[in-house]
């Protein structure tokens, strides 16, 4: 009996190393891991070099002269680099009107955004943690006016900022950006603020602290990111506005957009000045974006888990 189990444990031992020598079922799926992976990561990198390709047919575009642009398409340049040049860039700088709307557009956005954040932050912590009897009617009108369409008010704010003189100035036009940025400010910031663990607001609490201290110590640290995130999305939507800036600025007021667009109407197909003057529109917009890229992830991110 001890011989037969001696045996039998031989044999046992025998196999394994055979057994084991094999690819067990874990290879394949590795393996197929990792083509799968290779094959997504190739379709995206196709995938994202065709969504670019407008914007670097447009800065191509922006480098070429007028003769060049009419003769041929950009990707020329590839094999005739020599059609590069700044001229179209230096005389849009040239140009008072191009310069001053670009001014225009920074005094116009860097507010908007600024006011929308910093009054949206303090909202959203206000319906949060805040109790204030009407708390939730009060939320839920707000909520409501996120589905209210611009097109609606432009009528009646008109007749409002013509009665109180400010109808065609920066701050009319910011005053706007404010009042329709606001609603989804407020309604994002005020649900990620809500998954902050009320513990961690009790014991600073215990500790003294005020809900003003609570806010700008324990808050706005945790909820950078979806900051960060709200600043981007009101900055792109407020730079890259053309309606309300073409309703309620005046000729010295207008950002660059409208000035875009009265080039357009005033040079016709002069695609040098349009190209040039478009590409110089998406530099800021794209500074900001890549400067905030990590928290505008980290944001989207956490609203995504939550």
């Amino acid at each position: 009996m001890t011989t037969l189990q001696t045996a039998q444990a031989g044999q046992t031992d025998a196999t394994v190393p055979a057994a084991s020598g094999r690819p067990g079922p874990g290879a394949a799926a590795r393996a197929a891991r990792r083509l799968v992976g290779g094959s997504t990561r190739l379709v995206l990198l196709v995938v994202a070099m065709f969504w670019l390709l407008p914007t670097v047919g447009l800065l191509l575009s922006s480098l070429r002269g007028p003769l060049d642009i009419g003769s041929s398409g950009w990707w020329t340049v590839l094999t005739k680099p020599a059609q590069l040049t700044l001229h179209n860039y230096t005389s849009l700088m040239d140009d008072p009107t191009i310069t001053h709307s670009f001014l225009n557009s920074l005094l116009i956005t860097v507010p908007a955004t600024l006011l929308v954040v910093v009054v949206g932050s303090l909202a959203g912590y206000v319906f949060a943690w805040v109790e204030f009897p009407g708390r939730d009617w009060v939320f839920l009108l707000i909520v409501g006016l996120l589905v209210v369409p611009l097109q609606v008010a432009l009528v009646p704010i008109t007749s409002l900022f013509g009665d109180l003189g400010i109808f065609g100035s920066i701050v009319g036009v910011v005053l706007f950006h404010v009042a329709f940025g606001l609603p989804f400010a407020i309604f994002l910031l005020r649900n990620f603020f809500a998954g902050i663990p009320r513990e961690l607001l009790e014991a600073a609490r215990l500790d003294g602290a005020g809900e003003l201290w609570l806010f700008v110590r324990v808050v706005v640290p945790l909820g950078g990111p979806a900051i960060a995130s709200l600043g981007i999305f009101q900055f792109l939507w407020v730079w890259n506005d053309m309606l309300v800036a073409l309703i309620f600025a005046d000729a010295d007021s207008a950002p660059l957009t409208v000035a875009l667009q009265q080039q357009t109407r005033q040079f016709g197909t002069n695609i040098d000045v349009l190209s040039s003057g478009a590409f110089l529109s998406m530099i800021i917009p794209l500074v900001v974006f890549f400067a905030f890229q990590r928290q505008f992830v980290s944001g989207v991110m956490a609203g995504a888990l939550k």
